[in-house]
């Protein structure tokens, strides 16, 4: 898991995972736990301050990594500026002429996957003499059920991930 080093106010260091945020004002002094939600621990109610509340934030953020799914950066939602209705990652219908060849159309699918470069799939739908709209729906779908099998299996990926790497750190950091 990501850390970094943390100076505070008192000069003191910590090793300080990410998703745990120090927070410094005149009235306040503590940890905040964004995950899944946030949670401040103040350093006035923990034993040792700084680092007993760093400890008790460090800890529910295991505990929220274990049980919650990683975020992503994958988008929800399509650009505003996509001129088609079409789902986010997918886009189309391509036409293209080959040499000597009818022309044909496909979507073009954008696969993400975790860890690696995103892959491009095409998604036939017809000839130009063969094109339909029921054939055009029927691609559609394939096309949509790619994205979304590619986007679960990214998502289970990336918290697989974020789990295995909170599970070492938890073991370093002797939590």
């Amino acid at each position: 898991m990501k850390s970094r080093d943390v100076v505070i106010y008192t000069g003191e260091q910590f090793v300080v995972p990410q998703g745990v945020q120090r927070i410094d004002s005149r009235s306040t002094h503590g940890w905040q736990l964004r995950y899944g939600g946030t949670k401040f621990y103040s350093d006035s109610k923990f034993e040792g301050g700084p680092s007993g509340a760093l400890t008790a934030a460090s800890k529910e953020l295991v505990k929220r990594i274990a049980k919650l799914p990683a975020p992503t950066r994958l988008k929800p939602e399509r650009n505003a500026n996509k001129t088609s209705e079409l789902p986010v990652g997918i886009s189309g219908p391509i036409v293209r002429q080959r040499r000597g060849a009818l022309r044909d159309c496909s979507f073009t699918v954008l696969l993400p996957r975790f860890g690696e470069p995103a892959r491009r799939r095409s998604v036939y739908i017809a000839s130009e003499t063969t094109y339909t709209v029921e054939r055009y729906t029927q691609a559609l779908e394939k096309a949509i059920e790619l994205r979304n099998e590619a986007e679960e299996a990214y998502k289970r990926a990336a918290t697989a991930a974020k789990r295995k790497a909170a599970k070492s750190w938890k073991q370093e950091q002797g939590l």
